[in-house]
C-alpha cells in the first residue's frame, strides 16, 4: 500500500498529460519522463505584456512546467493596476512591470527562470524573437498584436509548392479580455489564420465628431478627446503626442478637467483619461484568470503534443452566466503578412535607397522610414544613431550586391505603415527577384504574393 504521507511531486498533474498515451494526442506525441524533462529544459516561451493577463500567463506557464520564460513590457506599475494585476504591491508603483512580475513569480515557483525586458516590442530586433519556441500574447492593443504577428510570420518560409516549411513556423497563443468577455486563439502561421487574416473581428474604435468636441461636449470623454485631439495641437504645434509619456498624459488630464468645469461636466479622472486616449477597456481579474488558463493550456499542447490544439478561436462570455464557444476561422490565402511574402521584381542596378523609396510608394506597402535586414544582417537601420551611421554607406550600393548576388531571396523591412491616415509600426516580408539573370524571366511588378 502506498505511503499517503509521502510528499507528492509538484508535477503530478502535469505527469498525467505527459507520461501517458491518449486518443486525442498529436501523431508525434511520445509520452514519458524525457518529454517532461525536455519541456522544462529546452522549451522557451516569450510572454508579451505584463499587465492583467500577462501576470496570469506568467504564473500559469511557470506552474505548467515551463522553466525558461521571458517577458517584455514597456509600462511601469500604477496604483490603478493593483486591483487586478496580483503580482504587484503598493511599494512597486513606478517600477517596470516586467521586472517586478518576473521577480515575484521566481520567488514563488522554484526552478523557473524568467528574464524581463523593460522596453518597447519594436526595440528588439528580429533575431531576439527567433530565440523562442512559442510566443504568448497578453496585450490590450491591436497595433501591438499586429506587430508581433508580423514578426512571427516573418520567419515563415514556403517550399516550391507554396506549402509552409514546418521548421520555420513560430506558433503564437493570443489572449484578450474586455470586461466579462474574452478570447483565446491559436495562431500557427501558414496553417491557421494569422491576426491580420481576421483583423475584421475587432470592432472599429469609437470616434467623436470634432464639432461636438469643440462646441457642445456632453460627457467626460468629450472633454478628454478635446484636450487630446484639438487643444494639444493648438498649444504644441508640430509636437507629436505620446500616450505613453506621463507628462503628456498629465497635460491632457489637466486640460480636460478645465474643459469639464467650464461646461459643468463631472467624471473626468486620470484613469479615465488614460482609458479614453489609449482606448483601454476595463479589466476584470476573473476574466483574466479564465483566458490565461486557456492560453497556458494551448501553449502546453503546442510544446508537447499532448493533445490537439484549439481550432482555432475560443470566445468566453461571463456577462450572464458562463458561455464559451469555439469557432474555426479560415486562413486568408491572399494575406500580405502570413502568405509567402510580397513579391517585388527589381533590376540589379537598383540601389538600397531607391528600393526603400519604392516601398514607400508601393500602394500595398506604404512603408516609410524602413530598416532593412537580410538573413539577420542589417543592410540599413534607422535607429539607433550608431547603427544608422554604420549602415548609411549601404544606401548607395545596389541591393543585388548587398544580398550576395543571388537571383532571389527574402528581405525583412521594418518601418512605419501609413494606412487610412493612421501611422503604425509594421514589419513586412518581401520576396525579391532580380530580372534578367540566370534564366529569371521577366514578371510583372507585383505588390502581393
Amino acid at each position: 500500500m502506498a505511503d499517503s504521507s509521502a510528499p507528492q511531486s509538484r508535477s503530478r498533474d502535469l505527469d498525467k498529460l505527459l507520461l501517458r498515451p491518449g486518443n486525442l494526442v498529436w501523431p508525434t506525441f511520445d509520452p514519458g519522463a524525457e518529454l517532461r524533462d525536455d519541456l522544462q529544459q529546452y522549451a522557451r516561451v516569450l510572454v508579451v505584456g505584463a499587465g492583467g493577463l500577462g501576470c496570469e500567463l506568467l504564473k500559469d506557464l511557470a506552474l505548467s512546467g515551463f522553466r525558461n520564460l521571458d517577458v517584455i513590457d514597456m509600462d511601469r506599475i500604477e496604483v490603478t493596476n493593483l486591483n487586478r494585476q496580483f503580482l504587484f504591491r503598493l511599494e512597486d508603483v513606478g517600477k517596470p512591470k516586467a521586472e517586478v512580475a518576473a521577480k515575484r513569480v521566481m520567488e514563488r515557483v522554484a526552478g523557473v527562470n524568467i528574464v524581463p525586458h523593460f522596453c518597447r516590442i519594436e526595440d528588439k530586433d528580429i533575431e531576439f524573437y527567433s530565440n523562442f519556441n512559442i510566443i504568448a500574447l497578453g496585450l490590450d492593443s491591436i497595433e501591438a498584436r499586429s506587430y508581433i504577428n508580423a514578426v512571427a510570420c516573418s520567419f515563415l518560409e514556403y517550399d516550391s509548392d507554396d506549402n509552409p516549411r514546418e521548421e520555420t513556423i513560430k506558433p503564437m497563443v493570443d489572449g484578450g479580455t474586455e470586461g466579462f468577455k474574452g478570447h483565446a486563439r491559436v495562431i500557427v502561421p501558414g496553417v491557421t489564420p494569422c491576426f491580420e487574416c481576421t483583423i475584421w473581428l475587432f470592432p472599429p474604435q469609437v470616434k467623436f465628431p470634432l464639432c461636438t468636441l469643440a462646441e457642445t461636449p456632453r460627457t467626460a470623454a468629450h472633454c478628454i478627446e478635446y484636450a487630446h485631439l484639438i487643444k494639444w495641437d493648438e498649444v504644441h504645434s508640430g509636437k507629436a503626442f505620446d500616450p505613453d509619456h506621463p507628462e503628456h498624459m498629465k497635460w491632457v488630464y489637466d486640460e480636460a478637467v478645465k474643459r469639464a468645469e467650464l461646461f459643468g461636466i463631472l467624471g473626468v479622472t486620470y484613469s479615465l483619461t488614460q482609458g479614453v486616449v489609449k482606448n483601454i477597456i476595463p479589466a476584470i481579474a476573473s476574466t483574466n484568470a479564465i483566458i490565461s488558463a486557456a492560453c497556458a493550456l494551448e501553449t502546453l499542447k503546442i510544446a508537447s503534443g499532448c493533445s490537439k490544439t484549439l481550432s482555432n478561436y475560443l470566445t468566453y462570455n461571463g456577462v450572464e452566466g458562463v458561455h464559451s464557444k469555439v469557432t474555426e476561422f479560415v486562413k486568408d490565402k491572399d494575406c500580405l503578412v502570413c502568405g509567402p511574402g510580397i513579391l517585388i521584381e527589381l533590376d540589379t542596378s537598383v540601389t538600397l535607397q531607391k528600393f526603400m523609396d519604392m516601398l514607400e510608394e508601393n500602394p500595398k506597402l506604404l512603408l516609410s522610414k524602413a530598416s532593412i535586414t537580410h538573413h539577420g544582417k542589417n543592410l540599413y537601420m534607422q535607429a539607433p544613431p550608431v547603427l544608422e551611421e554604420m549602415t548609411r554607406a549601404n544606401l548607395c550600393v545596389p541591393l543585388y550586391e548587398l544580398m550576395g548576388r543571388v537571383t532571389k531571396d527574402i528581405l525583412h523591412a521594418t518601418g512605419t505603415i501609413n494606412k487610412d491616415n493612421k501611422k503604425t509600426s509594421g514589419l513586412r516580408k518581401l520576396r525579391i527577384v532580380f530580372k534578367g539573370i540566370d534564366g529569371v524571366t521577366d514578371m510583372d511588378m507585383a505588390g502581393g504574393a
